[in-house]
């Protein structure tokens, strides 16, 4: 009893209660027991006002389950690293395994364009230049140079006439008939126009051709060297090293190189903006016309990424016009997502259930297409080329899967409208840097100038074109401030606000604080010991 204080009845604990509670308006409850409707008045009103404070309380805690984010945008200014640039020549190999079927699928496309156009394309428009072609020897598997590869008939290119049924008028497309295994399952890969369709449709046997190089090219035994494509490099008026670059070969964009791809050298330290601090390149765009039909742009391909990423050219990037002098100028904007509840996105790719079959940094679209190529590996029973294989599986080859195409097509028009789930199993990454690009472009070398600077290129890296200035390009690539924009997530409500509104709505409905509610728990405490003593009483009078 000296423990816990107790009351003859129900009563007595809720007029207790009702005088020495800080709840405002409860006092008035026991004041004006005299007069029923006032008692009534009051019952109704704390009654109303605890509705309503659950009311409150109930859309808060459904926003706080929904998870709402801000967006904040913070500007800094520091010294940061210069990112990683990707140059390709887009002039790809003609690698000496498969020069033949090359040649082959060359002659093919020069009697489709006859069918289909009536040209007579000369052989000059694919070989002329083909005393000139580097080709590129494996003598590692020399002795596959015979391969029993065969180009396929089944795949030609057919123009169609289809009805538009909401114009009224018949218009022609071009394209080729793809089949399942069995052939009973058959529709047309067609297009508009008649040299996107003759694109796909040669980059369609390319890949078959290239099927039959081995996965792993050890390039670097048979690669010109970089003096080759790049006349000149410069960052931040000091000559660029040997070590500043990593090569790799690109089966469409030809060779191509990538500086500062770790990120990690302090010389591409970036300290200051403009042009005279930037990345000057001067670059061969020569047109040699190895594979005209696989790359029809004259020119050089750049790409700007970030560090340790996989450079996706078919994707992003820009191409650069020969004899033109072009500036870029570039600007650095940072996006942190917050993830968990508040979204989805991954730090490094780890908690990713997709295995990424790149060996660089986890980005969306490595994600997207590694996800594409396991799924085409299972479904179509071989790999796309242009993307990497997983263990154990090889690349596709309409002489042993004749089906392969009619399978990669319709995967691919799933994927593209997002019925694969590749886009739910690949997020984001929750801290990603965006840049964004602005260039200016000038004839160079001018007419005055051409000369000496042709004469300088011969002297120094052994240049000896005659034509006109459509062999060289120039490239700066510079950051145009150092300042860059930071956008952060953060959590529209959080624990702290969300506390912090519930205090403010009791405040507003009761006028009480946090011990106001721990006197509503007293009071419930007492009430059920209360009735557990009543109980006992009686249970012992009756067994009395």
């Amino acid at each position: 009893e000296g423990l816990i204080e107790f009351y003859d009845s129900f009563k007595d604990m809720f007029e207790f209660f009702c005088k020495n509670t800080t709840i405002h308006g409860t006092i008035r409850l026991v004041c004006s027991d005299g007069n029923r409707m006032k008692t009534a008045f009051w019952t109704l009103l704390l009654l109303a006002s605890f509705g309503m404070l659950y009311w409150q309380f109930a859309l808060m805690f459904s926003q706080y389950w929904a998870y709402p984010v801000v967006l904040t945008m913070s500007m800094h200014s520091e010294p940061k690293m210069f990112p990683a640039i990707t140059i390709c020549n887009l002039d790809p190999y003609r690698f000496q395994l498969v020069r033949e079927h090359l040649v082959q699928l060359d002659h093919m496309a020069e009697e489709s364009i006859a069918f289909l156009y009536g040209v007579n394309t000369s052989a000059s428009l694919f070989h002329a230049n083909e005393k000139n072609t580097h080709v590129k020897d494996l003598p590692s598997v020399g002795n596959l140079s015979r391969s029993s590869f065969k180009l396929s008939q089944n795949f030609s290119l057919l123009r169609m006439s289809e009805y538009n049924n909401k114009s009224g008028k018949k218009h022609s497309s071009v394209g080729f008939r793809l089949c399942n295994a069995t052939g009973g399952n058959c529709f047309y890969k067609t297009y508009l126009s008649g040299m996107d369709a003759i694109l796909e449709w040669y980059r369609f046997h390319y890949m078959n051709i290239m099927s039959q190089l081995p996965v792993i090219i050890n390039i670097s035994d048979h690669e010109e060297q970089i003096e080759d494509m790049v006349y000149s490099c410069q960052y931040d008026g000091e000559p660029c090293r040997p070590s500043d670059y990593v090569h790799f070969h690109h089966p469409v964009f030809g060779s191509c190189y990538t500086f500062n791809s770790k990120g990690t050298d302090s010389f591409w330290t970036a300290t200051k903006p403009g042009i005279p601090y930037g990345l000057s390149l001067i670059l061969r765009a020569e047109q040699k016309d190895h594979i005209p039909l696989l790359s029809t742009v004259a020119g050089v391909k750049v790409m700007i990424h970030n560090h340790n990423q996989t450079p996706f050219l078919e994707h992003e990037g820009f191409d650069i016009r020969p004899g033109i002098a072009t500036t870029i100028g570039i600007q650095q904007d940072e996006v942190n997502r917050l993830g968990g509840n508040y979204g989805k996105c991954t730090t490094n790719g780890d908690d990713v259930n997709v295995k990424l079959l790149y060996n660089n940094s986890y980005t969306l679209q490595a994600c997207l297409h590694s996800c594409f190529q396991h799924i085409m590996v299972q479904k179509c029973g071989c790999g796309y080329y242009y993307y990497p294989l997983p263990p154990g599986a090889e690349y596709c080859d309409y002489n042993k899967q004749p089906a392969w195409g009619h399978c990669f097509y319709q995967l691919y028009n799933r994927l593209r409208n997002h019925h694969l789930n590749c886009f739910d199993q690949c997020p984001k990454p929750c801290r990603e840097s965006l840049y964004k690009v602005s260039a200016g472009t000038a004839k160079w070398p001018s007419p005055k100038s051409q000369d000496w600077i042709r004469q300088a290129l011969r002297h120094q890296n052994g240049y000896n074109s005659t034509s006109n200035r459509s062999d060289i390009a120039k490239v700066t690539i510079f950051y145009q401030q150092l300042n860059y924009q930071s956008v952060n997530e953060s959590a529209l409500l959080s624990e702290n606000l969300l506390l912090s509104s519930m205090g403010s709505q009791w405040s507003l409905w009761f006028g009480s604080s946090v011990l106001s509610v721990v006197e509503m728990f007293e009071l419930l405490i007492d009430t059920l010991v209360l009735c557990l003593l009543f109980c006992c009483q009686r249970f012992r009078s009756k067994k009395t």
